[in-house]
């Protein structure tokens, strides 16, 4: 059974991860926890409740998920896709080097990735989106163009092996063309 890498964090938002989780499993693949260390993490909810006037979300406490290995013992070749998830923990996961080192395998080797929401600033530490068009939540638009990426404001952007997803309000569309890249990669899972 082939196997897909889902990084996350303390501050991984639980619809950018869980979806994609139960998603990515149902299609038949072995999902993976990656995380700093292996261990128990905190997940957030963000939301922009109705009738308010916040012009940012509201971060209230989430699931736990535990995570099943490390960064530093992922071995990437083992690996058919990555998904990077959303939430604060990229803002801090994007300094490990050993992450960056891993995501960096994935685009090199042309295997799926796909990113929501400030996955983005992730894959943009790890030099990976120069020269493409992405999608990502509006305040994480200055992560991508700093790096050189075209930031286009839509639901799902496919480049190549990228495929990205503003929020998890995007998560069919994203989802759908992940599948598909996916799937079409690992026809005999």
């Amino acid at each position: 059974m082939p196997k897909v890498l889902i990084i996350i964090g303390d501050a991984t938002e639980c619809l950018d991860t869980m979806y994609p989780y139960f998603r990515i499993a149902e299609d038949g693949y072995e999902v993976v926890v990656a995380a700093p260390e292996k261990r128990l993490y905190h997940m957030v909810l963000h939301e922009i409740p109705p009738g308010t006037n916040w012009d940012i979300t509201q971060e209230t406490a989430g699931y736990h998920l535990q995570s099943d290995i490390a960064f530093r013992d992922v071995v990437p070749e083992e690996y058919a896709g990555l998904f990077v998830s959303g939430g604060r923990a990229p803002e801090y996961l994007r300094y490990d080097q050993d992450l960056l080192n891993l995501t960096r395998h994935f685009f090199e080797a042309d295997k799926p990735v796909c990113s929501v929401c400030h996955g983005i600033e992730i894959i943009a530490a790890a030099d990976c989106i120069r020269g493409k068009t992405v999608t990502t939540v509006a305040k994480c638009a200055l992560d991508a163009t700093t790096v050189g990426a075209e930031f286009v404001d839509q639901a799902c952007v496919i480049d190549g092996n990228l495929i990205c997803g503003r929020t998890w309000h995007d998560n069919t569309p994203m989802m759908k063309a992940y599948m598909e890249l996916l799937n079409a990669q690992n026809p005999d899972r």
